[in-house]
């Protein structure tokens, strides 16, 4: 069976089945064990007892260390169910019973650590002001699915741009130190990403710069600078001044690419979706992105390069 005390220490194999060095996973660890037993409190309160606490047959995982090995290493490398409880010495549907648990129990243990990005725009104002920075990026993250049965549904999941059936959230990442602020429910990949940042109703902080690419033309708050590269004209060329604007607008917009491959770490949100449980779609791109943050705060971030201030200096 497959345990934490197995793989601590050996650096590069804990850093392959979970994404997190030791010093980033323990720490974790830490807040997951109280969210464990604050999630075993409540779910005491909600059933009816017919023995002691304690009573019945043991869990596999039997420690809160390989409670945590157990999600992550899912997340991660997104086996089959199958896979995943061979290695871990249990049944299909035990691994499948403890995959839904630990994900809820995961959630909270990044939320009460201040991982998780904010969900409702409305709120998102007061977060991003906090930041010494008021230099944000946006982006559409598109995540693929199995083909939908139904008909309807497979028109509404059809993405023209990736020719696939796809989820979508849209991101919003502070440039300066990568961390994934807001992400929004997730909706059909057919939805278009300046009509889902409509919906959003995000408000950004006076005075902020925003970049964006193209497809969110259009989308221009007030009280903020918005940068975002000129479309060519049909039949004409782009002058010289605006490819290179182009060119540093796409420098800085970079970012947000890098912050969305960082959060696609985990395979869970790469691979085409194999889990249909109402909302576990929304809540594992909503743990991928808490585990990015994670790493982006206890990693130095790589030094951005401004190519105005570069070429002008």
């Amino acid at each position: 069976m497959l345990s934490y005390d197995q793989i601590k220490d050996k650096p590069s194999v804990l850093l392959s089945f979970t994404g997190l060095t030791q010093d980033e996973f323990e720490e974790l660890l830490i807040a997951f064990a109280f969210a464990w037993h604050k999630s075993e409190q409540m779910r005491q309160k909600k059933r009816v007892r017919q023995r002691q606490i304690g009573g019945g047959r043991k869990p596999k995982l039997r420690t809160i260390a390989d409670r945590l090995l157990f999600i992550l290493f899912y997340l991660k490398t997104y086996p089959l169910q199958e896979v995943q409880a061979f290695l871990f010495n249990m049944s299909q549907g035990q691994a499948n019973e403890w995959i839904h648990r630990l994900a809820k129990v995961l959630k909270i243990a990044l939320a009460d650590s201040d991982y998780l990005p904010e969900r409702e725009g409305e709120r998102l104002l007061e977060i991003l002001r906090e930041n010494e920075t008021l230099s944000f990026v946006q982006d559409g993250c598109e995540r693929r699915r199995q083909r939908p049965k139904d008909n309807d549904l497979q028109k509404e999941y059809y993405s023209g741009k990736k020719k696939a059936h796809t989820m979508k959230n849209h991101l919003v990442v502070h440039s300066e130190s990568r961390r994934v602020c807001y992400l929004s429910k997730t909706v059909p990949g057919k939805k278009h990403d300046k009509k889902l940042a409509d919906e959003s109703d995000i408000q950004y902080p006076p005075l902020s710069l925003l970049e964006q690419d193209t497809g969110f033309q259009g989308f221009d708050p007030a009280g903020i600078v918005v940068l975002q590269p000129t479309k060519k004209p049909k039949g004409k060329d782009l002058t010289h001044s605006e490819k290179f604007i182009n060119r540093c607008v796409s420098s800085g917009r970079i970012v947000v690419e890098h912050v969305i491959a960082g959060v696609k770490r985990c395979r869970i949100v790469k691979d085409i979706l194999r889990n249909w449980k109402n909302d576990f779609d929304d809540l594992i791109v909503e743990l991928a992105c808490g585990l990015h943050n994670l790493r982006v705060t206890k990693r130095s971030p790589i030094e951005s390069i401004n190519l105005i201030d570069f070429y002008f200096q």
